[in-house]
Protein backbone atom coordinates (compact mmCIF):
# COMPACT_ATOMS: atom_id res chain seq x y z
CA UNK A 1 0.00 0.00 0.00
CA UNK A 2 1.03 3.43 -0.76
CA UNK A 3 0.04 6.79 0.96
CA UNK A 4 0.18 10.24 -1.37
CA UNK A 5 0.66 13.80 -0.13
CA UNK A 6 0.35 16.38 -2.87
CA UNK A 7 1.64 19.83 -2.62
CA UNK A 8 2.72 23.09 -4.48
CA UNK A 9 -0.62 24.19 -5.27
CA UNK A 10 -1.40 27.67 -4.59
CA UNK A 11 -3.28 31.19 -6.88
CA UNK A 12 -1.47 33.00 -9.40
CA UNK A 13 -2.07 34.90 -12.63
CA UNK A 14 -2.24 33.27 -16.04
CA UNK A 15 1.55 32.74 -17.61
CA UNK A 16 2.99 31.66 -14.97
CA UNK A 17 4.16 28.63 -13.68
CA UNK A 18 3.98 26.18 -10.67
CA UNK A 19 5.63 23.04 -9.48
CA UNK A 20 3.49 20.24 -7.85
CA UNK A 21 5.00 17.27 -5.81
CA UNK A 22 3.41 14.09 -4.76
CA UNK A 23 5.27 12.75 -1.72
CA UNK A 24 4.85 8.87 -1.33
CA UNK A 25 5.14 6.85 1.70
CA UNK A 26 4.98 3.53 2.36
CA UNK A 27 5.69 1.12 -0.73
CA UNK A 28 8.82 2.50 -3.10
CA UNK A 29 7.25 4.48 -5.25
CA UNK A 30 9.22 2.74 -8.57
CA UNK A 31 6.66 -0.10 -7.79
CA UNK A 32 4.39 1.69 -9.39
CA UNK A 33 3.13 4.22 -12.38
CA UNK A 34 1.76 7.31 -11.61
CA UNK A 35 -0.26 9.53 -13.06
CA UNK A 36 -1.88 13.42 -12.31
CA UNK A 37 -5.65 13.91 -12.98
CA UNK A 38 -7.81 17.26 -12.20
CA UNK A 39 -11.40 18.07 -11.24
CA UNK A 40 -12.61 21.53 -11.82
CA UNK A 41 -16.35 22.40 -9.89
CA UNK A 42 -18.87 21.06 -11.45
CA UNK A 43 -17.25 18.98 -13.80
CA UNK A 44 -15.71 15.39 -14.06
CA UNK A 45 -12.19 14.54 -12.75
CA UNK A 46 -9.87 14.39 -15.99
CA UNK A 47 -6.14 12.71 -17.04
CA UNK A 48 -3.59 15.13 -16.98
CA UNK A 49 -0.46 12.98 -17.51
CA UNK A 50 1.03 9.86 -16.33
CA UNK A 51 4.39 8.40 -15.91
CA UNK A 52 6.09 4.65 -16.72
CA UNK A 53 7.39 3.63 -13.58
CA UNK A 54 10.88 4.02 -14.37
CA UNK A 55 10.04 7.21 -15.82
CA UNK A 56 11.27 6.44 -19.45
CA UNK A 57 7.33 7.35 -20.45
CA UNK A 58 5.21 9.62 -20.58
CA UNK A 59 1.37 10.53 -21.86
CA UNK A 60 -0.07 14.16 -21.84
CA UNK A 61 -3.70 14.66 -22.21
CA UNK A 62 -3.68 17.33 -25.51
CA UNK A 63 -4.43 19.92 -23.59
CA UNK A 64 -1.31 20.36 -21.53
CA UNK A 65 0.65 19.33 -24.03
CA UNK A 66 3.95 21.95 -24.64
CA UNK A 67 2.89 23.05 -21.20
CA UNK A 68 3.17 20.86 -18.50
CA UNK A 69 5.70 18.09 -17.74
CA UNK A 70 5.48 15.42 -15.58
CA UNK A 71 8.85 13.61 -13.62
CA UNK A 72 9.46 11.55 -11.10
CA UNK A 73 12.20 10.97 -8.65
CA UNK A 74 12.04 7.53 -7.51
CA UNK A 75 14.75 7.53 -5.14
CA UNK A 76 13.26 10.47 -3.65
CA UNK A 77 9.75 8.47 -3.57
CA UNK A 78 8.38 11.97 -5.29
CA UNK A 79 6.29 12.77 -8.24
CA UNK A 80 6.39 15.98 -9.55
CA UNK A 81 4.29 18.20 -12.30
CA UNK A 82 5.78 21.50 -13.54
CA UNK A 83 3.11 23.91 -15.04
CA UNK A 84 4.11 26.46 -17.07
CA UNK A 85 2.23 29.51 -19.74
CA UNK A 86 -0.46 28.63 -16.73
CA UNK A 87 -4.06 29.60 -18.40
CA UNK A 88 -7.44 30.06 -16.07
CA UNK A 89 -9.12 27.09 -17.54
CA UNK A 90 -6.53 24.79 -16.05
CA UNK A 91 -8.27 25.75 -12.56
CA UNK A 92 -8.61 23.00 -10.63
CA UNK A 93 -7.84 20.43 -7.59
CA UNK A 94 -4.95 18.08 -9.27
CA UNK A 95 -4.49 15.00 -7.78
CA UNK A 96 -1.82 12.31 -7.74
CA UNK A 97 -2.43 8.74 -8.29
CA UNK A 98 -0.44 5.39 -8.39
CA UNK A 99 -1.31 2.73 -9.87
CA UNK A 100 0.27 -1.33 -9.74
CA UNK A 101 1.02 -1.67 -13.63
CA UNK A 102 3.13 -0.86 -16.18
CA UNK A 103 3.39 1.37 -19.00
CA UNK A 104 1.38 4.62 -18.93
CA UNK A 105 -1.89 4.73 -17.64
CA UNK A 106 -4.67 7.27 -18.27
CA UNK A 107 -7.96 6.22 -17.14
CA UNK A 108 -8.68 6.52 -13.57
CA UNK A 109 -10.21 3.21 -12.37
CA UNK A 110 -6.75 1.64 -12.71
CA UNK A 111 -5.03 3.75 -10.25
CA UNK A 112 -5.66 2.50 -6.79
CA UNK A 113 -4.43 5.00 -4.88
CA UNK A 114 -5.15 8.92 -4.71
CA UNK A 115 -3.98 11.74 -2.72
CA UNK A 116 -6.03 13.89 -1.30
CA UNK A 117 -5.50 16.70 -3.83
CA UNK A 118 -4.20 20.58 -3.93
CA UNK A 119 -5.62 23.14 -5.18
CA UNK A 120 -4.63 25.42 -8.28
CA UNK A 121 -6.46 28.40 -9.09
CA UNK A 122 -5.28 30.56 -12.05
CA UNK A 123 -6.67 33.88 -12.33
CA UNK A 124 -6.81 36.40 -15.71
Amino acid sequence: QVQLVESGGGSLQAGGSLRLSCAASGRTVSSYAMGWFRQAPGKEREFVAAISRSGGSTFYADFVKGRFTISRDNAKNTLYLQMNSLKPEDTAVYYCAAANAIGVITTPPRYAYWGQGTQVTVSS
